[in-house]
């Protein structure tokens, strides 16, 4: 039979919501046996968009959508590398290890304009992150089993914006716990798992303009997987899963920043006003002794509203296609690329409250990933 996670390596590829990435997945921990994995996943976003109207209201410089003002490409490509090794510790028991990239930002308005620079030229910001995950699995029977775990997050980010403003935080390191179950029938290939996944509270120091120290408590928020797949023929299996994100918990919000008079309404530096749920559906088939493959479908909605002028898109709807080849009876190596058109958004002049300042539409992200496993 397929397996059910020929794509994860790729399940961050489409711009989830916030600033997810890896989506946090655990499915190592339900291979059978001892089991490694390493992969590798390369996306290239292409995000752009019009300035609408002039960045300090009604003025002598006019806007015409269309003929110039545009931002460019302002979103940088990015790497997920990923590893992970499960082990049984005896009949009842498992454990594993797995090291991703779970949240990150690559910002970046260097694009000129020819005819009118776009007002937010300059400006870049970048969040990284390192997440690793440490999970115990405990079969009850044969078909019921309990999970649960530890995970260290570590981030840091910086920003650079148009109007000369800096500010970077110092590397934090802290942790998490994750908790969940699961009912398979293994005979029909059939697993559902729903995992939970608590907040990390990062409590940065930040330094504004090169001189300015401050405390910021920034809030990585919790979320809940769900993760079911189930044999409808033979050699055919069904995939489905549902994440859950509470991303209104989390923002960025510098001390000096937020209290600045040119900030109107003191709001956060990045912020989001939806929490995201993210679907996907999808059909593996065994094609051959050594071959299988599979197509995906990705889903999240677009919640309206003005977006961040740093990460202006809204939603997505994706497609996945992956082959996975079984070269020995313990090694296999998995591929995959996935396209996904990202959801139109607009983002708010800093200068004049409730104005359109920018309309990004018909942008569009692609992925490629390439997994390696071995079971012994």
């Amino acid at each position: 039979m397929v397996g059910a996670a020929v794509l994860a390596l790729t399940a961050g590829a489409a711009q989830a919501g916030g600033i997810d990435r890896s989506g946090q997945s655990i499915a190592p921990i339900f291979e059978d046996g001892n089991y490694v994995e390493f992969s590798f996943g390369h996306v290239k976003p292409k995000v752009s968009g019009e300035q609408v109207n002039n960045l300090f209201g009604p003025g002598p410089v006019v806007v015409v959508p269309g003929l110039g003002q545009s931002s460019g490409n302002m979103t940088g490509s990015y790497n997920l590398p990923g590893f992970a090794f499960k082990t049984d510790i005896n009949e009842k028991l498992s454990a594993a290890i797995i090291l991703d990239s779970p949240y990150g930002a690559d910002v970046d308005y260097s694009y000129v304009d020819p005819l009118a620079p776009y007002a937010y030229t300059g400006s870049n910001a970048t969040i990284d992150s390192r997440g690793i995950t440490a999970v115990l699995k405990y079969d009850i029977s044969d078909r019921f089993s309990v999970h649960a775990g530890a995970r260290n997050v570590t981030t840091n980010g910086n920003v650079t914006l148009f109007n000369g403003y800096q500010m970077e935080t110092t590397n934090e390191s802290d942790w998490g716990y994750l908790i969940g179950a699961a009912y398979e029938i293994p005979d029909i290939a059939l697993r559902a798992a729903l995992t939970y996944n608590s907040a990390i509270t990062h409590n940065f120091t930040t330094t504004e303009n090169g001189v300015f120290d401050s405390p910021m408590e920034t809030v990585i928020p919790q979320s809940v997987n769900f993760d079911f797949q189930t044999g409808i023929a033979e050699g055919t299996l069904l995939m489905a899963s549902v994440r859950w994100v509470e991303w209104t918990a989390f923002d960025i919000s510098p001390t000096a920043y937020v209290a600045s008079p040119t900030n109107l309404d003191n709001s956060p530096l990045l912020s989001y006003d939806n929490d995201t749920f993210t679907y996907s559906l999808g059909i593996g088939r065994q094609l051959t002794d050594k071959l299988s493959g599979s197509v995906t479908l990705g889903y999240e909605k677009s919640t309206g509203g003005f977006s961040s002028n740093l990460g202006p898109t809204d939603g997505y709807t994706s497609i996945s296609l992956g082959l996975k080849y079984q070269v020995t009876d313990g090694t296999a190596i998995s591929g995959g690329i996935r396209f996904a058109k990202l959801g139109d958004a607009e983002t708010q002049n800093p200068s004049v409250l409730g104005q359109t300042f920018g309309d990004f539409d018909d942008n569009t992200a692609t992925a490629i990933g390439l997994k390696i496993s071995h079971s012994f």
